[in-house]
């Protein structure tokens, strides 16, 4: 079960009740950048690991400046829609509120509070408010989930060019499992990755378990890495199925 660190707290918090209800994810981000695409990519990822374990969620973006553009932006970066939340009070039924913030971010007393570390650098595009990071916007989103969120992340040209890197080495290597007949995920993965995106959303843990599938010896079949590939990119939202029937 999902547990988040609460920012009010210092303590971990169930990020969805017992009772199964709707969870609302609210992301307070102002101004179009690096730190508060990183805020709306992890409420992104609070919606899709809450999905994964059975709770509905539905996401809402706050702040004051630049609204448009960071919907946009997110929606570039393959994030879930964005509803507004100046227009649209409490939902109906809702179970738990989630508020994720940046470094300056309100801190009310009403819902669990994630914190995100800054995220400084140039966000190709964002001089012209568009987001357009890259050929390939997934290649910002790996760099912004390279780090734990609780970590400062500098978004440079070394960063965005590992990313580039691995992604497209990454998406090669799924492509040529692919052809290989398809088997389970093996329960001891789909154990480790879960227990990793379940403790406070540590997502390079995830990332980790996937090198290590990668490099694991050929006792694991191919058909089993794709399908670990297919079902971590369920939270990652990197499409790493992206080249199935590329030319080999």
């Amino acid at each position: 079960m999902l547990r988040l660190i609460d920012a009010r707290t210092g303590e971990p918090a169930l990020a969805a009740p017992v009772r199964r209800g709707l969870t609302r994810v609210e992301a307070h981000a102002s101004g179009y950048g690096a730190a508060s695409l990183r805020v709306l990519l992890v409420a992104d990822l609070l919606v899709r690991a809450l999905e994964l374990g059975g709770t509905p969620a539905w996401l809402l973006l706050t702040g004051d400046r630049d609204q448009a553009e960071l919907r946009a932006g997110a929606t570039a970066l393959g994030m879930h829609p964005f509803e507004d939340g100046r227009d649209l009070g409490a939902g109906v039924g809702e179970a738990q509120i989630l508020r994720v913030v940046g470094e300056d971010g309100p801190s009310p007393d009403d819902a669990l509070r994630i914190a995100v570390a800054p995220a400084e650098g140039a966000v190709p595009g964002a001089a012209e408010r568009k987001a357009v990071p890259d050929a390939d916007p997934a290649v910002l989103r790996l760099a912004l989930l390279s780090v734990r969120r609780t970590q400062p992340l500098r978004l440079d040209a070394t960063a965005l060019a590992e990313a580039r890197d691995t992604l497209a080495r990454w998406r090669r290597t799924v492509a040529d499992w692919a052809r290989q007949p398809s088997r389970p995920v093996p329960e001891e993965l789909r154990a480790r990755l879960r227990a990793a995106w379940e403790d406070d959303l540590d997502v390079p843990e995830v990332l980790r378990v996937l090198r290590s599938v990668r490099d694991a010896g050929p006792d694991l079949p191919a058909g089993a890495r794709f399908e670990t590939y297919a079902y971590a990119d369920r939270l990652l939202g990197l499409e790493l199925t992206r080249d199935l029937g590329s030319p080999a």
